[in-house]
């Protein structure tokens, strides 16, 4: 009899044993790293003695975006704040603040054995997989809080992503849903939600309206092609067939790559970009701030990514999208069996880009910029997953101050 293991069981056992073997690994270098402590007369710097009230911690430079606002936020209440990012090169540490402590702690590793000894009163992070690999909980951390980086479904982390936290900060009521239901099929007790909204999309939304009354628009329309990169990617599924359908339309298309392409796809990009050149009818960009991209343009089309709901929800702009052979087995959502939010509200926002309809773009561009479908369909998407809009930074604050007075004040 041969002994059949479906792929999310698979996948599953296959998380499990990782964490049980991290879990081991990791706590034998907490140890060695206590009696180095110890042994040097506990001088060394790294261990503090005072429990710090709030830390933040950042796994990468690309969150300062959702976490810029957060710390203005704290900066204008005076609270005192360490943030903490694994990133040597974080916006953050270039910011001056008078009450927000920003810290490079190391990256990978480095980072994750400090923070498993972390004395703090409230931890608030975007890492997933807390106390599942090598980010252990701190037993002298009382509380963890989990605030998403993206408006779409929360189980769109790997295997417990989030099963470890204290709480979580949500946008909208379909991932609260979506929470206690995992919680039920695990067993779990029930994490605090607290739904504050999407800090980073108001202030995008803020920037936005403060530009508007400067923009000057353009008679020619112009598509913004944003390929991710990989075999699913746009420029490896069409490539020239698209572009020169983009540039047989006569707008002005600008191309901009996700800026791993420039490695995972290097050839493509150099031979596209040798056959394409910057001209009157088509331009690459690659600057660091996509704001400027996404406001001039009129339309967007991508593969699967993130910036879609960006760009349709505070921008109140059409997509094209392709279609995404989605693996729900390595995720926490292929233990549920609703649709999910994030696929179910791209068809109803845009439309599909496919090998049939890629040759007759021109039509299915103006159809999306002109339909009030997909404009009325944007804001009822914006009230699913954008709760609280303009409050997200006050509420975020608000909750976790809350936290700081109950667990400082325990014991006193």
């Amino acid at each position: 009899m041969i002994l059949y293991i479906d792929p999310g069981t698979g996948s599953m056992l296959f998380t499990i044993l990782l964490g049980v073997l991290g879990t081991g690994f990791y706590f034998l270098r907490n140890a060695f790293v206590k009696l180095k402590f110890i042994a040097s007369g506990g001088k060394a710097k790294d261990v503090a003695d005072e429990k710090l009230p709030i830390v933040i911690f950042s796994d990468s430079k690309r969150y300062w975006n959702v976490f810029e606002p957060i710390c203005d936020e704290f900066e204008k209440r005076n609270q005192k704040v360490v943030y903490m990012t694994a990133s040597d090169d974080d916006p953050a540490l270039e910011k001056k603040y008078e009450h927000i402590e920003c810290k490079f702690i190391g990256a990978g590793n480095k980072a994750f054995s400090k923070l498993n000894m972390l004395k703090a009163y409230v931890v608030l992070s975007t890492t997933p997989s807390l106390d599942v690999f090598q980010w252990k909980r701190s037993k002298d951390v009382d509380y963890y809080i989990h605030i998403p980086h993206a408006p779409n479904d929360i189980t769109l982390y790997r295997m417990f992503g989030l099963d470890f936290y204290d709480a979580i900060l949500l946008s909208g009521e379909y991932q609260g849903e979506q929470i206690r239901k995992l919680e039920k099929l695990r067993n779990l007790p029930e994490k605090e939600i607290e739904y504050v909204g999407i800090p980073f999309m108001d202030e995008m939304k803020k920037r936005l309206d403060g530009t508007k009354q400067n923009t000057e628009k353009s008679e020619t329309k112009t598509v913004l092609l944003a390929p991710s990169w990989g075999e699913s990617g746009i420029l490896s599924k069409y490539g020239e067939k698209l572009i020169d359908a983009l540039i047989d339309t006569g707008y002005n298309i600008v191309v901009r790559p996700h800026p791993q392409s420039f490695i995972s796809d290097k050839e493509l990009i150099e031979k596209l970009m040798k056959k394409y050149p910057d001209g009157d009818e088509l331009s690459w960009n690659r600057d660091n701030d996509n704001f400027e991209v996404l406001k001039k343009s009129d339309i967007l089309i991508s593969d699967f990514s993130g910036v879609f709901f960006d760009y349709a929800l505070v921008f109140d702009k059409p997509i094209i999208y392709t279609d995404y052979d989605f693996d729900k087995s390595p995720y926490d959502c292929y233990q549920i069996d609703d649709e999910l939010w994030t696929f179910s509200t791209i068809k109803k926002i845009g439309m599909e880009l496919t090998l049939e309809n890629v040759g007759s773009i021109k039509e299915v561009i103006d159809k999306c910029i002109e339909s009030k479908k997909f404009e009325e369909n944007r804001e009822t998407a914006r009230q699913e997953t954008w709760m609280y809009r303009g409050e997200g930074a006050i509420r975020t604050v608000d909750y976790v101050m809350e936290k700081l007075q109950v667990y400082s004040t325990e014991g006193k």
